[in-house]
């Protein structure tokens, strides 16, 4: 699972992220090759040579100073009034009221937590919007500073607990836009990750329709069996939506990747996930049952069936 480049937007609020990027960027190049010069410069023409005098004290030159305050000065303006614009580009409508937010982001240690509160729709890290349409995100923290980044989208925000904050998601083509939390925050941030799959409206209003509607009953007696397993071992305890210790898992089969990014979503890996969480991603909430492998093969049949 890749991080996604800046350099590469697919919507206005990263085109000006981008923008600014590079003028830093080239501004930055600029100074390190003007002083790198005057550096080499100064190394070979003042260079101590054998048998030279001591050099004469240098006398003190205010034009100079003067000149590189001004140089200085000049480069924090040209930083400053791009960056203002930028922060104008990329923040919600509304100006200083708080907009009514169209889903809401909230980082765990270390996973994701996403809320539609319109269609009370409630996922893990995977984020669904319509092509074209921007999505006004509220961004939370359940414990620790996070940091929520898309580069392709949108810009980094910090998650502070107790502090929410709002970025706009929008993406100009469909596709699947990948970020991560970019403020460490103990030892599974590196597997903190996030992903905007941007989809046609009527794509993603299927979607939606989809994850209001509770998963098919099983059918299959290893199925049977899983359903009665996640109950006697209360599961939902940590799962249920209205708890979020752990991920929702309503409609777990129809997450793209497991573990908050940590590998894709197949039978085989939920499977492993579930006989050692800590070897595939250590510091996980998630305990080991130590469960043996037929109890893994019914929990497994019964997680495919929540669709």
């Amino acid at each position: 699972m890749q991080f996604s480049s800046p350099f590469n937007p697919a919507s206005p609020e990263g085109a000006a992220t981008k923008s600014l990027l590079e003028l830093v960027l080239w501004l930055g190049a600029g100074v390190f090759v003007i002083v790198a010069g005057l550096v080499l410069i100064a190394a070979v023409r003042f260079r101590a040579r054998p048998g030279a005098p001591e050099p004469p004290p240098v006398q003190v030159r205010h034009q100079w100073e003067y000149v590189w305050i001004a140089a200085a000065v000049a480069i924090l303006i040209a930083i400053f009034i791009p960056t203002v614009a930028m922060m104008r580009a990329t923040a919600p409508p509304g100006g200083s009221e708080d907009p009514s937010p169209d889903l809401i982001i909230i980082g765990h240690q270390w996973w994701w937590e996403i809320r539609y509160p319109n269609s009370h729709v409630v996922t893990a890290n995977e984020v669904r919007i319509p092509v074209g349409r921007p999505m006004i995100a509220r961004l939370e923290s359940a414990d620790v500073i996070h940091d929520f980044w898309v580069p392709q989208l949108a810009r980094k925000e910090d998650l502070t607990p107790g502090y929410p904050t709002t970025v706009v998601l929008r993406a100009d083509r469909p596709g699947t836009y990948l970020g991560a939390c970019v403020e460490f925050c103990g030892v599974g941030h590196a597997w903190m990750r996030i992903s905007v799959i941007a989809e046609f409206p009527q794509a993603f209003d299927a979607w939606l329709a989809s994850e209001r509607r509770p998963p098919p009953a099983p059918s299959t007696p290893d199925a049977i069996a899983g359903a009665k397993l996640y109950e006697s071992l209360s599961c939902d305890h940590c799962h249920a939506s209205a708890v979020a210790v752990g991920p929702d898992l309503t409609h777990i089969a129809t997450r793209v990747t497991l573990a908050g990014g940590r590998m894709p979503n197949t039978p085989e890996n939920l499977a492993r996930w579930l006989a050692d969480p800590q070897a595939l991603k250590p510091g996980a909430l998630m305990p080991d049952f130590r469960l043996a492998p037929d109890q893994i093969r019914d929990l497994v049949a019964y997680l495919e069936t929540r669709r």
